[in-house]
């Protein structure tokens, strides 16, 4: 039932402004004391639409307080990622550094790099100074000028000064000089994707990748039927089956280095559309090399601004990537929870670790719980791409306005492929046992030996005799005694250990 509050029906989601509606009549009623108290929670700070109240223990102004208002979609979990909010501190470090060049006063540069170090920490996203969403204008302009005004105002702040009165630090003339949101937020996509690449991703699946390639090389004499169109198909060893996972995110590895030089190519010194204006000859190249001393990454100049503010290509590309390997690891992850199955109903080929109990109901029951992890989040992940080439289809004339939306799901599926791929490791392949008992009963039993046979017999008389051991519940060597082969011949013919490769 919704609650009542003075006879207003209210949902969930609006129940707390309104009780904190009630709160605020309360203090009214009470003495002038309440009212100040409330008003002190406030500060207010000026945009070029106005006047507006702003929480008092904010860094944020007045264009970072529109947004709250205008976009109020989703909650905590729908804020812009952080580290895009930490690229935009890179990058405003940077830019701030090399201003100096250009005329920026050094002890406002001084100050607003040092305010940056807290953006690039993380420590002001998590106090609460970054509260907007992904849903927001798709240019990123209001996280923009969300850092600039945070920045500006730590700065100040520093200084001595007041905060919100934009001196001795503004946030567009100083923070964000020789800047533009069209130019910093694609740069801070750069920037946030290729640290997470190679800080996340890519020593996460080089982990599993290892562990596969442990397990492949543990499980090189186990001999096992193979399996075709989930039919009995001719022997392999289970470290060769192995191998096969192995090389697929040995190629998924190589697919995502191949994509950095793109990531690389920071769109900054490109301004509004391109052109470079309101800024320096020579300025984006000095930013750009900076970053990369910032990030130890080889960021450089995009050496075309028009591209890299009206196209993201280059996300579109890492996404197809990102989508590539999770099809590799869905792969992976079903074989392996369809080759556990059982433990004595199903295939039973591998033992899987048990975690934890897998029923409410059923005693003593152990699920794949792993695999269902890996498996569910990479169908996520391949509905990710979706959004991805929707939004990288979107970029009109001069500017790419879906680049929120874009980033925010190629940074996740980064996040869930690098935590996936670490946590399926240690939980489920790292402990993978073969189930040898299992492997030699199930091997032992196939029909599709007889291939060994095709080339002394004929395919037609091998067949011929597989049906028949089929239909009469026999063993292939029986129904091949019966048509003249001698025991020694079938001995010889008919050897797993021979049939593993080429002669």
């Amino acid at each position: 039932m919704l609650k009542q509050v003075n006879g207003l029906k209210l949902t969930t989601r609006n129940l707390w402004v309104a009780c904190g509606g009630l709160r605020a009549k309360d203090g009214d009623k009470g003495k002038g004391k309440d009212k100040a108290d409330a008003n002190a929670k406030f500060r207010t700070e000026k945009d070029t639409f106005g006047e507006l109240k702003v929480p008092a223990d904010k860094l944020f102004g007045a264009q970072t307080m529109r947004s709250k208002l205008n976009f109020p979609i989703g909650d905590i979990g729908e804020r812009m990622p952080m580290p895009v909010i930490q690229a935009m501190g890179i990058l405003k470090k940077a830019c701030a550094e090399v201003n100096k060049d250009y005329g920026l006063d050094s002890k406002i540069s001084e100050a607003v790099s040092c305010a940056c170090d807290d953006v690039i920490s993380g420590k002001y996203y998590k106090q609460g100074h970054f509260p907007l969403v992904i849903w927001q204008t798709g240019s990123g302009t209001q996280s923009n000028m969300n850092t600039n005004e945070v920045i500006s105002n730590a700065a100040i702040k520093m200084m001595g000064g007041e905060l919100g009165s934009k001196s001795p630090v503004h946030p567009n003339d100083h923070v964000n000089k020789s800047q533009s949101s069209n130019d910093t937020f694609p740069t801070a996509i750069h920037i946030s994707v290729g640290m997470e690449l190679n800080e996340r991703l890519i020593p996460a699946v080089k982990h599993l990748r290892d562990a596969l390639k442990s397990k492949s090389d543990e499980f090189k004499d186990i001999i096992k039927i193979g399996r075709t169109h989930l039919m009995d198909a001719v022997p392999l060893t289970l470290g060769q089956e192995f191998s096969g996972y192995t090389q697929q995110l040995t190629y998924g590895l190589e697919r995502i280095k191949c994509c950095l030089p793109r990531v690389y190519e920071l769109a900054l010194g490109g301004t509004a559309v391109g052109t470079g204006l309101n800024t320096h000859k020579g300025f984006a190249e000095k930013v750009a090399k900076r970053i990369a001393e910032l990030t130890c990454l080889p960021f450089v100049s995009a050496p075309n601004k028009f591209e890299a503010l009206a196209a993201r290509d280059a996300m579109v590309e890492v996404h197809g990537v990102l989508n590539t390997v999770a099809v590799s690891l869905m792969k992976i992850a079903n074989d392996i929870r369809l080759l556990g199955s059982g433990p004595r109903c199903g295939i039973g080929e591998l033992l899987l670790p048990e975690n934890e109990p897998g029923s409410s109901i059923m005693p003593g029951k152990v699920n794949p719980t792993q695999c269902e992890s890996m498996t569910m989040l990479c169908a996520q992940v391949m509905g990710n791409q979706v959004a991805v080439s929707i939004g990288g289809s979107n970029g009109h004339f001069e500017l790419n306005v879906f680049k929120p939306l874009i980033v925010s799901n190629v940074l996740r599926s980064i996040r869930l492929l690098s935590d996936g791929s670490m946590t399926f490791s240690k939980n489920c392949v790292e402990g993978l046992q073969a189930n040898k008992d299992m492997i030699d009963k199930i091997m032992n039993e196939s029909l599709m030996l007889v291939t060994a046979l095709n080339p002394h017999i004929g395919y037609d008389k091998s067949a011929q005799i597989a049906k028949t051991a089929h239909k009469n519940k026999t063993t292939l060597k029986e129904e091949a005694l019966k048509t003249g082969i001698t025991e020694e011949q079938f001995k010889e013919w008919v050897n797993p250990k021979e049939m593993l490769g080429p002669k």
